[in-house]
């Protein structure tokens, strides 16, 4: 059992319009709010080495991202602490403001109180004009699948891989790319937290096509020899890129590097190189 199949049950009691974004959806005066929850424990998110700072650091990107995927603009953070060592309070809080500050949000309330183990949720709100909402719904074929900079990264860390510390410990959400995208016209668009694959078929799940990947065109983490490079990169997770599907004639988007990986087909599959692509990358899972 995993965390998607489980999300079916969700589905059934919530619906499933409910669940199908990377944020809820309501309207705001004249804009739409979009508004998302994460939780991240000791055991399941946090690696040894991490510093407090780091932790809150990451607590609030993770949330943040999600708005980003969006289009939308960070507003505000709420930050729940469940500490096992209360002298680590100061040091998350701290990171979780930095990280808020620098994309344009403010933490705005949450709680704190004792847990086995350090956990952090954190709900964030966000704000976008209505017009320029980015959903993962309405890929269309033909569109490009394009994904923003180099995926694999934070998994090359779990790895062994050192020198890519800073991209798991301290993730930065594409906030300003995704404004810019959405504006653009993206026609579907989601972050690659749990890889690419994953989100490919977390796509295909909301929409009546498919995807279609060149591993060839897939950036790699640097100085990884093949095969692991591919590998990390497309089934790698802890990544906060994000990956859309966009109309040929909307692309290049100007001030947004990324890179063109495929492209939307008209089958319900998802391919790499012509082949069934694994339906795997970071996922919670119970025996």
């Amino acid at each position: 059992m995993d965390d998607r199949e489980l999300l079916k049950t969700v589905m059934g009691i919530v619906g499933e319009e409910n669940c199908r974004d990377d944020c809820a959806v309501f309207p705001c005066g004249d804009r739409a709010m979009v508004a998302t929850t994460d939780m991240l424990h000791k055991t399941t998110d946090f690696v040894d080495g991490m510093s407090d700072w780091q932790i809150g650091w990451m607590s609030a990107a993770v949330t943040i991202s999600d708005i980003a995927s969006m289009g939308a603009s960070p507003a505000y953070l709420l930050i729940a602490v469940g500490l096992d060592r209360w002298e680590q309070l100061a040091g998350v809080m701290q990171g979780a403001k930095d990280c808020c500050t620098r994309f344009g949000a403010q933490i705005i309330g949450g709680d704190i109180d004792r847990h086995g183990e350090l956990t952090v949720v954190t709900t964030g709100l966000g704000l976008v004009e209505k017009e320029f909402l980015a959903r993962r719904e309405g890929a269309r074929p033909g569109d490009l699948v394009c994904i923003t900079g180099v995926p694999g990264q934070a998994q090359a860390w779990l790895d062994g891989y050192k020198q890519f510390e800073k991209f798991l410990f301290e993730p930065q959400p594409r906030v300003a790319e995704g404004q810019v995208l959405a504006r653009a016209g993206v026609s579907a668009m989601m972050d690659d937290s749990d890889g690419i694959a994953l989100s490919l078929y977390d796509l295909m799940s909301v929409n009546a096509c498919g995807f279609a990947i060149d591993s060839a065109l897939v950036p790699r983490p640097a100085g990884i020899p093949e095969p692991q490079a591919q590998e990390l990169a497309l089934y790698g997770g802890g990544d906060y890129e994000l990956i859309f599907a966009i109309s040929p004639d909307r692309y290049p988007v100007k001030g947004v590097p990324c890179t063109v990986i495929g492209k939307v087909t008209g089958e319900k599959s998802v391919l790499v190189d012509v082949r069934p692509m694994e339906k795997r990358g970071y996922q919670h899972k119970w025996s």
